[in-house]
């Protein structure tokens, strides 16, 4: 009786030792508040409470440009990277069914026969044909543990399918207004070679009539050549724009069909969210967090090796031989089925060594959660900064245009009514071409950050 008591009070203590190894993964506390600095406001810390979000956005609701839209789904169907993405998810998903499947018997069958003859006598058939099976017993969560680590792994990656989605989206979205920004500055250096062209004529002219020096003439003639070496490597960064699209697409280089810079719409209020909300279609936060999970579970399969393992096998066999059965030629089944409780007691540290290394594991996944969520807000504010100083930086510039469209324009009256020097409306052609300049710049500028805001928010939903 006491025997039995002791064997009960025994198995409780382990089945209540163990509750814990069936434990499922639950978030733990991470800074999260004020991930996002307002770029304008004095309280620093972004609070939208909207229920629309940037985030939430489609790609194609932010990339309206229809030439662009076929360049990217040409992309997300030939890229190898976004391909390869998707072979992990398969690769995931066979080691989750696996891990599924450990919850049955597993059953082998290996038939086999033999002719044998002593000192030229008849020869005796002998044949067998066995069937094994052997049942695991997920008494102690070592299967559920090893189960569940597997499908936060799938989880993961499929978020890492959607955040190579995200990056091939936004590499094709800059290349595409990269090219944009550059045919625009290669028409304003179109515009300002047939300037210094026409300057260097004038200047030849003045020449002529005695009112330049040589000196001016050959310095309008540099200036030209200037403007044309630039017009070439201008012509060179375009071709190899054009060929680095063409290598996103999985294509050779080639010409890209495209609009105008002067064309493009896109977003210009941004509602972005809150805390952990605002980045809840982050796919590099999401593996992060799974990746941690994995973690947990580990911990718990490693926890469970601590505990007895129990294995019921069982064999079959139909034989006529004699070997190890103890019976002449019986011509039938043959069953036999053992259970087995292993309780492991010395194993050279190896169980107490790989509970401190999942542990230790546990810990790194967290602190690399923590970084990528600070790191995350931290883009976030980045764009939202770079957005606003360049679209305020493109108005400045707007008005720079109207004022040298309007200098030019009065330089060009005094030229034709006083005889003012055509310096000045060189002077006045170039300062209106630079200001040019710099409001492709900047409107490019506020165009990749919409893509850097677009990234940083995960890369919308679809």
């Amino acid at each position: 009786m006491k025997k039995k008591t002791i064997i009960t009070l025994l198995s409780a203590t382990v089945l209540m030792s163990s509750c814990g190894l069936y434990n499922k993964y639950e978030r733990p506390e991470v800074i999260a508040d004020g991930l996002v600095r307002d770029p304008v406001s004095n309280t620093d810390t972004l609070v939208v409470n909207d229920t629309i979000s940037f985030g939430n956005l489609p790609w194609r609701s932010i990339f309206t440009d229809r030439q662009l839209q076929a360049l990217i789904d040409t992309a997300l169907v030939r890229n190898t990277d976004l391909l390869n993405a998707a072979q992990n998810v398969v690769i995931a998903q066979a080691q989750l069914m696996s891990a599924r499947l450990a919850y049955l018997p597993s059953l082998a069958l290996a038939p086999s026969g033999a002719i044998a003859s002593i000192d030229y006598s008849k020869a005796l058939a002998t044949y067998q044909l066995p069937v094994a099976a052997s049942w695991d017993i997920d008494l102690f969560g070592k299967l559920t543990s090893s189960k569940r680590s597997a499908q936060m792994s799938m989880i993961a990656a499929k978020d890492q399918q959607m955040a190579v989605k995200a990056q091939v989206v936004s590499h094709v979205a800059n290349l595409y207004y990269t090219l944009l920004m550059l045919d625009r500055q290669q028409e304003i250096l179109d515009e300002l070679e047939a300037i210094t062209k026409e300057t260097w004529k004038m200047m030849q002219l003045q020449m002529e009539l005695g009112r330049v020096r040589a000196t001016g003439v050959q310095s309008a003639e540099a200036a030209y050549y200037s403007v044309q070496a630039k017009n070439v490597d201008m012509k060179r960064q375009i071709r190899e724009a054009e060929n680095n699209l063409s290598l996103l697409l999985c294509q050779p280089g080639q010409a890209i069909s495209r609009g105008k810079l002067s064309e493009q719409v896109l977003p210009t209020e941004f509602s972005t969210g809150v805390a952990l909300q605002l980045l809840n279609n982050r796919p590099d936060v999401h593996v992060a967090e799974m990746k941690l999970a994995a973690c947990y579970h580990n911990v718990q399969t490693a926890r469970s090796r601590f505990y007895p393992g129990i294995n019921i096998s069982g064999n079959g066999v139909f034989t006529n031989s004699v070997t190890g059965m103890g019976v002449s030629n019986p011509g039938m089944w043959i069953f036999q089925a053992v259970g087995t409780l292993t309780q492991p007691i010395f194993q050279n540290g190896k169980l107490v060594a790989g509970l401190k290394a999942t542990k230790a594991q546990q810990e790194i996944a967290f602190n690399n959660w923590q970084s990528i969520v600070l790191k995350a807000g931290n883009e976030v504010s980045n764009a939202l900064v770079k957005y606003n100083a360049y679209a305020e930086q493109s108005q400045l510039a707007e008005k720079q245009v109207e004022l040298y469209r309007k200098s030019l324009k009065d330089t060009k009256m005094l030229y034709t009514s006083s005889g003012s020097s055509y310096l000045e409306v060189i002077s006045a052609q170039r300062d209106l071409l630079n200001a040019e300049i710099s409001k492709v710049t900047s409107d490019f500028s506020k165009m990749q950050a919409v893509v850097s805001l677009y990234t940083a928010l995960g890369g919308g939903t679809k």
